[in-house]
């Protein structure tokens, strides 16, 4: 047989994943983090946060587009605009955790896997602070863990997106 017929006797199957689009989300205060309470929230900044995602997300296959604000109705519309944008949320929303309905309500309304964050361990910290809004409609929950929750949440979320039936 020449190769010629060897080749066209044979399916090559090749496995190519395709590129996840993971919008990450930091709610308010964040933008101060290396120089505010670094013993509670760790010593970097939101932009080398960002890049850590970004370089993860490249190992992943998943494209990372990061978002920080302060103002409670610019996450909720860009929780809306996900929606066709991006296959999952990752979000750290900061104080909002603790009273958004509103983030709660976008959440739900989009439907997208949302996997929530927290630099510190929540539960560890004051009572008003157990209490999570976005907990109940994400799809796992991650804190205590400084940048590392950040990382992990990512790949739970990606290995979430590339294993759902």
């Amino acid at each position: 047989m020449t190769d010629r017929a060897v080749a066209k006797s044979l399916k090559v199957v090749v496995l190519t994943l395709e590129y996840l689009s993971v919008l990450v989300l930091h709610g308010p205060n964040l933008n101060l983090l290396g120089q505010r309470e670094p013993g509670i929230y760790g010593s970097l900044s939101l932009a080398e946060i960002n890049r850590l995602l970004e370089e993860e997300g490249k190992k992943l296959q998943a494209k990372v587009s990061c978002l920080q604000s302060n103002h409670e109705g610019v996450l909720v519309d860009a929780i809306h605009g996900a929606l066709g944008q991006h296959e999952g949320i990752l979000i750290n929303a900061g104080a909002y955790t603790h009273t958004s309905v509103a983030l709660r309500d976008a959440i739900a309304a989009v439907n997208l896997p949302t996997v929530e964050v927290h630099l510190s361990n929540i539960y560890r910290r004051e009572e008003f602070r157990h209490n999570s809004y976005i907990a109940p409609v994400a799809i796992g929950q991650i804190s205590g863990f400084g940048v590392q929750s950040y990382l992990l949440g990512l790949q739970a979320l990606v290995d979430h997106l590339r294993n759902k039936t």
